[in-house]
C-alpha cells in the first residue's frame, strides 16, 4: 500500500508547463497578474529509494526534437540534475526550475551527493546530508530525489534512473581528476544546460558570514548559547561581552541624543507658533494704537470736537447784521414801583345837598 501511495503522490506531483527555461517564464510574469486560489503541492519530494521500481520495458531515451514538441503524459522527460544543495537557496530553486521547465513534459530528478563525497572533492558543508536531502525534497519543482548520488555519472546510473536528460549550467566542472565531469554527457547528446543566478552562492552566503564574523557571535552569545557551543576561547568571550555592553550604552547615548532633538525640535516648533501669535498680536495691537492715537487717529477728532464745543460754549453771540429800526423795535417793559405810579384818583362822589 506504501509503494502504491508513493507512486500515486509520484503522479500527482506531474505538472506540466510552457516555455524552455526559468527566465522566459518569470519575464511573461512579471505583467501577467496571478490568480488568487493556486494549487499547491502538500507533500514533499519522495525519494527514488522508496518509489515503486519501473517496469521491465527496455531503457529507450527520448530524443532532443520529440521532448522538445512534448511527450505523451505517460512518458515525461526525465531529466537529472545533481548538486551539493548546502544551505539551499533561491539560486538553487532557480537551477531546478529551469530543469523542470526545459520540456513541456518533464519529471525532475535530483541527485545530491553524500557527505564523504563532498567533504573528499569539494570541502567541508555547513549542513549534513540528511539536512540537504530534506531541503531540496521541499522544492516545488523537484518530482524524486536520489540521496547518496555518485560524482560522476556512469552509464549504470543513468540507465537504473532511466535518465533522458542532464541539467546543469554549461561551464566546465572540473573535479575528480577530469577538466569536467560533465563531457561525456555533452558527448552523448544528453546535456541540457542551464543558467546560474548572479549574485547568490553558498559561497557568497558563508563569505558574508565570515565578514561579519563578531556581528553573528555576539547575536547567539545574547540569544543564550555558550561559548564553547560556538566554539570561542574564554578571553574572546569576554571580549564580545564587553563590546556588547559597550554598544548598549552607545545604543542609549544615541536614543538620549534622538530624544533630546525631539526635545528641541518640539520646542523649536513651539516657539516658532508663538512668535508668530505675538507677531500677529502685536501687529493687531500698534493697529489699534495708530487707529486711536495716530495723526488721524479717533482722539484727534475726539479733541477737535471738543474744543469747538468749547469754544462755541465760552464766545459772546454775535450781533445780527441787520439792526431792526426804533419802530419795529417792542417797546421795552418799564418797571415801575407802586408808589412812584402816578395814577388819577378815583372820582369822587358827588355832594349831597341838604334840603
Amino acid at each position: 500500500m506504501e509503494a502504491q501511495s508513493s507512486s500515486g503522490l509520484l503522479l500527482s506531483r506531474k505538472r506540466r508547463r510552457e516555455g524552455s527555461n526559468g527566465e522566459a517564464e518569470e519575464g511573461e510574469r512579471l505583467g501577467k497578474k496571478i490568480p488568487r486560489c493556486t494549487v499547491g503541492l502538500k507533500h514533499p519530494a519522495p525519494f527514488a529509494d522508496e518509489l515503486v521500481p519501473a517496469d521491465n520495458k527496455p531503457y529507450v531515451r527520448v530524443p532532443m526534437e520529440e521532448a522538445k514538441r512534448g511527450t505523451p503524459p505517460e512518458r515525461p522527460v526525465r531529466v537529472y540534475a545533481d548538486g551539493i544543495f548546502d544551505m539551499f537557496h533561491s539560486g538553487h530553486a532557480r537551477a531546478l526550475m529551469q530543469a523542470k521547465c526545459l520540456f513541456p513534459n518533464t519529471h525532475l530528478i535530483v541527485g545530491i551527493c553524500s557527505d564523504d563525497l563532498t567533504h573528499k572533492y569539494k570541502g567541508f558543508t555547513v549542513m549534513n546530508e540528511d539536512e540537504r536531502y530534506d531541503a531540496v525534497t521541499h522544492c516545488r519543482y523537484v518530482d524524486e530525489v536520489v540521496r547518496n548520488a555518485p560524482w560522476t555519472l556512469t552509464p549504470e546510473f543513468l540507465t537504473k534512473h532511466r535518465i533522458d536528460f542532464v541539467a546543469h549550467d554549461d561551464l566546465p566542472y572540473s573535479s575528480a581528476g577530469s577538466d569536467d565531469v560533465y563531457k561525456h554527457i555533452k558527448e552523448a547528446g544528453m546535456f541540457a544546460p542551464t543558467q546560474r543566478t548572479e549574485g547568490i552562492s553558498t559561497s557568497d552566503i558563508i563569505t558574508r558570514i565570515v565578514r561579519d564574523y563578531d556581528v553573528y557571535v555576539r547575536r547567539n552569545l545574547q540569544r543564550g548559547y555558550t561559548a564553547k557551543e560556538l566554539n570561542v576561547g574564554f578571553i574572546n568571550a569576554k571580549k564580545y561581552h564587553l563590546q556588547e555592553r559597550v554598544d548598549k550604552v552607545k545604543r542609549k547615548v544615541r536614543d538620549v541624543e534622538e530624544k533630546s532633538k525631539e526635545f528641541v525640535q518640539k520646542v523649536e516648533e513651539k516657539s516658532i507658533d508663538l512668535i508668530q501669535k505675538w507677531e500677529e498680536k502685536s501687529r493687531e495691537f500698534i493697529g489699534n494704537f495708530l487707529q486711536m492715537f495716530g495723526p488721524e487717529g479717533a482722539l484727534k477728532h475726539m479733541l477737535k470736537e471738543g474744543k469747538g464745543r468749547m469754544l462755541q460754549a465760552i464766545s459772546p453771540r454775535q450781533s445780527p447784521s441787520s439792526s431792526p429800526t426804533r419802530e419795529e423795535r417792542s417797546p421795552s417793559p418799564t418797571f415801575r414801583l407802586p408808589f412812584f405810579s402816578k395814577t388819577s384818583p378815583p372820582p369822587s362822589p358827588p355832594p349831597h345837598h341838604i334840603f
